[in-house]
């Protein structure tokens, strides 16, 4: 143990023995494990990182993954009523991914898109 790892593990010790972690919230309570078994054990500490902050949001996730399944749909639909029924719901999620990427502090635009595919292309060259 390095010296900086006894004085971090000496300070702990002394607050949590002030009670200094009694108002914490969730203390005395459960933790509520995530599982994580579907991401690589060396990404699993990025990952957790990147959640906390906001950066990752299930709900946007699965949001992506619905409208790809429904422009897919679109393609293939032979029924223009069932065409019209889909693009509504397309719509419709279209819009609930805005809401939640505005919520977070991020942008769908297609500006934003564009500026995007040009910063990767040019890290790909």
């Amino acid at each position: 143990m390095d010296f900086s790892s006894i004085i971090a593990e000496d300070k702990i010790k002394r607050a949590y023995k002030n009670g200094e972690f009694d108002d914490l919230p969730g203390y005395g309570k459960k933790m509520k494990l995530e599982d994580l078994s579907s991401i690589p054990e060396d990404l699993r500490m990025a990952y957790k990182m990147m959640k906390n902050a906001g950066m990752i949001d299930n709900e946007e996730t699965a949001l992506k993954k619905e409208l790809l399944t429904i422009e897919d749909l679109i393609d293939k639909c032979e029924d223009e009523g069932e065409r019209v029924i889909l693009q509504q719901k397309y719509n419709q999620k279209q819009l609930r991914l805005s809401q939640v990427l505005k919520k977070r502090g991020s942008s769908n635009s297609a500006i934003f898109k564009d500026y995007q595919s040009r910063i990767n292309e040019k890290f790909r060259k």
